[in-house]
């Protein structure tokens, strides 16, 4: 299925039905009095998040939503019967927007939230509304109120823990492939993610997190080139930010330590607060190192970027060091949402099954 992030749709919410006017008519009684009914509502339109979406597609193809008009009042006391409701599945993680004053109206973070987007207009007045003791025969009533109608922005940042960032072919595919259960597409060519991709890590009976790889940066992103900026948006709720560098290129004229520098410049570029989210610095494809030259490679490497934080040296094609990388990650996260952290299952070891 195609991964959309970004939709606009109006959504309409009904009338409400009139009021009626409308007199008891009955042999022998002559005064029976007003029994207009009111006027049903119309019905609201609702958003729901879904944790089965992971994508707005529906709303590229349905753009308008209308719910019906309530029914109008009737004479025998009958109210007019209210309009059914509206309701519009959506990935969690869907901001809505009104698309005209760009304020917020909602935000689905919870699964099966049910949020109000265009409430529907109540019914109208009949005369039996307006009986009192002396207006024994009132002839007022009144229109049902209009619903609400509004155009609406639809942007979807996915829920994850964890955010993968790096050029393009820095491994990013293949890491999410060998610590969770994403399968996204791996070839030697760059740009091979073209949308992100969601995997759950697991580490132990109800230990978790959820991983998110985006299409790769390159330098002048903020200006247009390669895919840009268009999905760094789905970083922005993640706890801890995983930047993957390619320390053993292949083209020897490329310096990683200048591309590492150029992914943190564009990061600052988009939002100075995703760059200052927690972020480590994981260094791939070590496998492609002698063994003798590893550690002396990875230390040059951290003293030119300057790096002070945490560094972890890795191969996801071999998965090499992949299971301290994911009980590191999961302490930090168990730490940061403050759970309790139990010790992992050593059954979900996945460095004993890197043959498979």
């Amino acid at each position: 299925m195609k991964f959309v992030d970004e939709a606009t749709i109006d959504v309409v919410a009904g009338n409400g039905g009139a009021g009626c006017v409308s007199f008891r008519r009955e042999k022998f009684i002559p005064f029976g009095g007003p029994d207009g009914g009111d006027g049903g509502r119309g019905g609201s339109v609702y958003a729901v998040g879904d944790r089965s979406l992971n994508t707005l597609i529906d709303f590229r193809y349905a753009r308008r939503h209308e719910a019906r008009n309530g029914e109008a009042g009737r004479g025998s006391d009958q109210f007019g019967a209210a309009a059914a409701d509206i309701v519009l599945r959506m990935p969690v993680g869907t901001i809505i927007n009104d698309a005209e004053t760009g304020g917020a109206i909602a935000e689905l973070l919870v699964p099966d939230a049910k949020v109000l987007i265009a409430k529907g207009g109540d019914g109208g007045f009949g005369n039996l509304h307006f009986k009192s003791s002396t207006n024994r025969a009132p002839r007022q009533k009144t229109p049902g109120w209009p619903g609400e109608a509004k155009k609406l922005k639809l942007e979807l940042r996915v829920l994850a823990d964890v955010g993968l960032l790096g050029m393009p072919n820095a491994g990013k595919s293949t890491l999410i492939s060998a610590i969770s259960n994403a399968r996204p597409k791996i070839a030697d060519y760059p740009f091979t993610t073209l949308h992100p991709n969601l995997g759950v890590v697991r580490v132990g009976p109800e230990q978790s997190f959820v991983v998110a790889d985006i299409p790769g940066l390159i330098e002048g992103a903020s200006e247009g080139a390669g895919l840009g900026h268009l999905f760094l948006r789905h970083l922005q709720r993640t706890h801890l930010l995983l930047h993957l560098v390619d320390i053993a290129p292949f083209d020897s004229e490329v310096d990683p330590v200048a591309q590492a520098k150029a992914i943190v410049a564009e990061l600052r570029k988009y939002d100075p607060a995703l760059a200052d989210k927690p972020r480590w610095l994981v260094l791939n494809k070590t496998d492609m190192l002698p063994a003798e030259e590893r550690d002396a490679r990875i230390k040059a490497f951290v003293r030119r970027l300057r790096w002070k934080g945490p560094v972890l040296a890795i191969s996801a094609l071999t998965r090499d060091g992949c299971e301290p990388l994911v009980r590191a990650v999961y302490q930090h996260i168990a730490s940061v949402t403050r759970a309790p952290v139990p010790e992992p299952d050593p059954r979900f070891d996945r460095s004993a099954g890197a043959e498979g």
